[in-house]
């Protein structure tokens, strides 16, 4: 099972709830959940919030390492066999949709040339990303529009996959998806004015408890360098903040304007994928609506 969909509709409250009734445990699939130390601004839950829940493939990288899909995609799948070979229910829980579709379907990644990968780094370093991402949209928009401007990691590969193949990195993702595993895949989203307000309020609370200090602890260990930790919404905000360039007040708006550009961007990706049953997140009655779906024959629309 997969509970997908964008930041703060209430995918972790719902697997727990899930994982509770069905004897699940939950296999993380946010891509920023998967550095050390970055707790408050991925909303990780707390070892008391996940109420005895087993959570994997959480704080596996230092915040200085490159995310890389592939590595986490060996990781979750040995996670998912392990829950399944003990008897359990593996539930796959997050919004990083790339990362989602790496578990859940025959998805090889392209190859990779280490020259080019460092030219185009070096060009990164030079113009910065958001001259990278121009580029990029002038040869594949429809990955210019599910990459963010500022993730610099991510444009270099979608450069580097249309370098090395000729072809748009969009067409190095499968049209028509396989699965790997049979899952039911529920999708949480909101009503975009409400799903705006909560983003609103947890962009708040990330400062209330202490998100700017969590960030200076994490500079001496490589945050500012990491291409893809130091990128991540909230914890680009708060380095700003820290170094001067902004004050709160801006850190705490920018970070709320870019973390609703992002939601658009997740469903994007998410709505293209016809097997999603939605449920309203602020619904009464949203874990029995998902546990009905649950008896639902794979496939089912």
């Amino acid at each position: 099972m997969a509970v997908l969909g964008p930041t703060a509709a209430g995918k972790s409250d719902l697997s727990i709830a899930l994982a509770e009734t069905l004897g699940g445990e939950v296999v993380n699939a946010d891509s920023m959940q998967l550095y050390r130390g970055m707790d408050i601004g991925t909303a990780k839950l707390t070892l008391a919030e996940r109420r005895g829940v087993p959570h994997h493939v959480l704080d596996i990288w230092d915040v200085s390492q490159p995310a890389a899909v592939a590595e986490y995609q060996a990781l979750a799948r040995a996670a998912i066999d392990d829950i399944l070979a003990r008897g359990r229910v593996p539930l796959l829980v997050g919004g990083s949709g790339l990362y989602v579709q790496a578990v859940l379907e025959q998805f090889s990644f392209p190859g990779t040339s280490p020259s080019l990968r460092a030219s185009l780094e070096a060009q990164l370093a030079a113009a910065g990303p958001a001259a990278l991402h121009d580029r990029l949209r002038g040869l594949d928009p429809a990955a210019a529009d599910s990459i963010l401007p500022s993730n610099g990691r991510r444009i270099v590969r979608a450069l580097e996959v249309i370098e090395l193949t000729g072809k748009p990195f969009t067409a190095s993702l499968p049209d028509s998806p396989r699965p790997f595993y049979d899952s039911v895949r529920i999708g949480v989203d909101r009503e975009t004015t409400s799903l705006d307000a909560r983003i609103a309020r947890r962009v708040d609370l990330m400062w209330q408890q202490g998100l700017v200090g969590e960030v200076a602890g994490l500079l001496p260990h490589g945050l500012r360098e990491g291409r893809t930790a130091g990128r991540a919404l909230g914890y680009q905000q708060a380095i700003d903040q820290l170094d001067g360039v902004c004050g709160e007040s801006e850190a705490r708006e920018r970070t709320t304007a870019a973390t609703r550009r992002f939601v658009r961007r997740q469903r994007s990706w998410f709505r293209r994928d016809p097997s999603v049953h939605w449920l309203d997140g602020g619904a009464p009655d949203l874990v029995d609506s998902a546990l009905r779906l649950v008896d639902l024959p794979v496939g089912a629309e």
